[in-house]
């Protein structure tokens, strides 16, 4: 009974005591086994979380961020990885949850219906981030991916482009890329301009090579296009390659947006326009959330809408 309390740091248990057992199990090598103090407690010290991409900047910035906020108060994370695939989110999910997490944050608003039904019968707190989910199932940490591409076509219209194309994915896995490109199409026909120049560029993530890809493929088709807007920073970063290659200026020729703020975006020559979507941020709050709730604080019973403000970076590749 000793050592346990040694372990939880009972003030019961004197410094001397404490310090002794710890170099003792320091001796031994011996691990703590949390399992039955968690049972007795209902609590785990670890948050699920699931998304979409491992090599993705702006989810590790969010997961990161999670992370910094999460372990400060003794908190893990245990991580699933979706790679886009609501179907696989759904068997995560399940898998997460026999774990009993203290709470489970996901990436994006769209689920399988089961998966859904998981999350609503959890029992913990469901965070939804990088969205803005019509039906949320709990607590909300984001924005909307549609209104923010719309941000980007206005701004281009009033620049003066009028014949503009989007880069994005060729099928409905990232369903924030399907936000993003519907976005685009309501923009678009609001400002009474043509919205059929859609370039599918692939399953997602979509890759700088497949964006240059993207890119000749709609020089070839539709050579009068002034603008381009990409799903991503790092498509967008192809599509500026292959401007470059076959000697197109940027943004004489053709303006190019693209979406995350990535590192790359900034450094290139000529810089990338894109939307600052606040990945730390989006971590930061959900840890914030987590620790509230865990913590009883008031005003948190009801489910959260916490809303992050994307910003249009201007930047060379664009007037």
């Amino acid at each position: 009974m000793t050592v346990s309390r040694a372990f939880k740091r009972d003030s019961s248990v004197s410094r001397e005591t404490r310090d002794a057992v710890l170099r003792a199990s320091e001796d031994l090598g011996y691990v703590f086994d949390s399992t039955a103090a968690s049972l007795r407690s209902q609590r785990t010290d670890f948050v699920a979380v699931t998304i979409p991409s491992l090599n993705n900047a702006n989810f590790a910035d969010t997961v990161r961020a999670l992370s910094e906020g999460l372990s400060a108060r003794g908190l893990q994370i245990l991580l699933g990885y979706t790679n886009y695939d609501i179907h696989e989110e759904e068997r995560l999910i399940e898998q997460l949850l026999r774990r009993r997490p203290e709470a489970i944050v996901v990436t994006g608003g769209k689920h399988t219906d089961r998966a859904r039904q998981l999350l609503r019968n959890a029992g913990i707190p469901v965070i939804e981030t990088w969205d803005w989910p019509d039906e949320p199932l709990g607590h909300v940490v984001g924005f909307s991916n549609a209104q923010s591409v719309r941000e980007m076509v206005d701004h281009f219209v009033t620049a003066g482009y009028r014949r503009i194309a989007f880069i994005g994915g060729d099928d409905d896995r990232d369903t924030r890329g399907v936000e993003r490109r519907a976005g685009f199409i309501a923009a678009m026909k609001a400002h009474g301009l043509d919205a059929s120049r859609l370039i599918a560029a692939g399953a997602p993530p979509i890759s700088m090579r497949e964006g240059a890809d993207a890119m000749g493929r709609l020089l070839d088709s539709a050579p009068d296009t002034e603008a381009v807007i990409c799903v991503s920073d790092l498509p967008a970063f192809g599509a500026l390659s292959e401007c470059q290659r076959r000697s197109i200026r940027v943004p004489d020729q053709m303006a190019i947006g693209g979406f995350g703020d990535y590192e790359i975006g900034a450094v290139c020559v000529p810089s990338l326009t894109t939307i600052n979507a606040f990945a730390y941020d989006i971590g930061r709050k959900a840890a914030e959330l987590i620790l509230a709730i865990r913590d009883g604080k008031p005003n948190v019973d009801a489910p959260a809408r916490i809303v992050i403000h994307p910003e249009l970076i201007l930047r060379q590749s664009s007037r």
